[in-house]
């Protein structure tokens, strides 16, 4: 397979292989960054049991990091503290670490191809933030024939304005995962995922 060719998961041989996707789990949206959510602590922090079990299970896994190129950006600057993957994610010497510069992890097409590569059918998604770049990105995941489960208490995002009115973080986190839930994905908590992966294959 060379960087051109793009194979969806029912074309792959099995086994097919199920991958952690963590998306832009990044400083700038810690406390003390460019563009803090709410919750995200906690979200990391559930995404690190997430990575632990796939590290233990020697399953696959892929960190997405934002680096942002638009003009007039305001955070996920290059060669800043606030474009490094937060602590509580880091890569270890090995893991696939892949940058991108739009919402959707899938727009260039180099996240497709290493999951082919990989062989991977299922992937378990989460990250920040989940009314953008977490939902294009699952969105995208579920018309390239993935499976996806999306751990919800493991994203995190923030408050929106719009016509005048701002609608509360919660709000917003619950509303793009009940979207998601059903057509795009399998949204679970970070304890079911844990126990579905942990299960033995029926």
């Amino acid at each position: 397979m060379n960087e051109t060719t793009f194979i969806g998961p029912g074309e792959k041989p099995a086994p097919y292989k199920t991958a952690l996707l963590l998306v832009d789990i990044q400083n700038d949206y810690f406390p003390g960054g460019k563009n803090e959510l709410e919750g995200s602590v906690d979200a990391a922090r559930r995404a690190g049991e997430l990575l632990a079990l796939f590290r233990r299970m020697e399953l696959p896994v892929v960190h997405m990091q934002h680096v942002s190129t638009r003009p007039g950006a305001t955070y996920f600057l290059p060669d800043t503290d606030g474009v490094r993957i937060h602590e509580s994610a880091a890569p270890l010497a090995g893991e696939l670490v892949l940058q991108k510069h739009y919402p959707n992890a899938f727009r260039d097409k180099q996240l497709l191809v290493q999951l082919g590569l990989m062989h991977v059918a299922r992937l378990v998604i989460c990250g920040m933030m989940t009314h953008m770049c977490v939902d294009a990105t699952v969105r995208a995941a579920a018309d390239f024939k993935f499976e996806c489960v999306v751990a919800g208490d493991a994203c995190a995002a923030k408050a929106l304005v719009h016509g005048g009115r701002t609608v509360a973080a919660p709000d917003v986190h619950a509303a793009f995962l009940a979207a998601l839930d059903g057509a795009y994905a399998k949204v679970l908590g970070t304890d079911e995922v844990l126990a579905l992966l942990s299960s033995p294959p029926a």
